[in-house]
């Protein structure tokens, strides 16, 4: 099973980072991942100024990725959180940018495109 490596960097601006559950989903030219949970156990993901990485395994090939889908949903309280970029890095090796830069607020889906 085709396995790909997620980095999320969050935005350094006070109260960028956020403790709402994060999903991702991939798009590619050959199929659509399910809906991951970006979470590891026993640490505080998503903080001021983190870079951090998550192993996604997906059923088969995605093919070429063309765009990534970002959902924030509540933990506790509402809270918006700073995104930077999400690079992907594929089974092949390829690493991809999606940049984002931006405020994500309330429970939303974003799209984001390689840039």
């Amino acid at each position: 099973m085709p396995s790909y490596t997620v980095t999320v960097a969050t935005g350094s601006q006070w109260f960028a980072g956020t403790d709402d559950y994060v999903y991702l989903t991939l798009q590619g030219t050959d199929g659509c991942s399910e809906r991951h949970l970006l979470d590891k156990p026993f640490y505080n993901d998503f903080e001021r100024g983190a870079v951090d990485s998550y192993d996604v395994t997906v059923e088969e090939d995605l093919g070429e990725i063309q765009l990534i889908k970002i959902e924030k949903r509540k933990y506790w309280y509402q809270d918006d959180w700073y995104l930077k970029y999400i690079t992907v890095k594929t089974p092949v090796g390829d690493y991809l940018e999606f940049p984002c830069y931006r405020w994500i607020t309330d429970e939303k889906e974003v799209v984001l495109r390689d840039g």
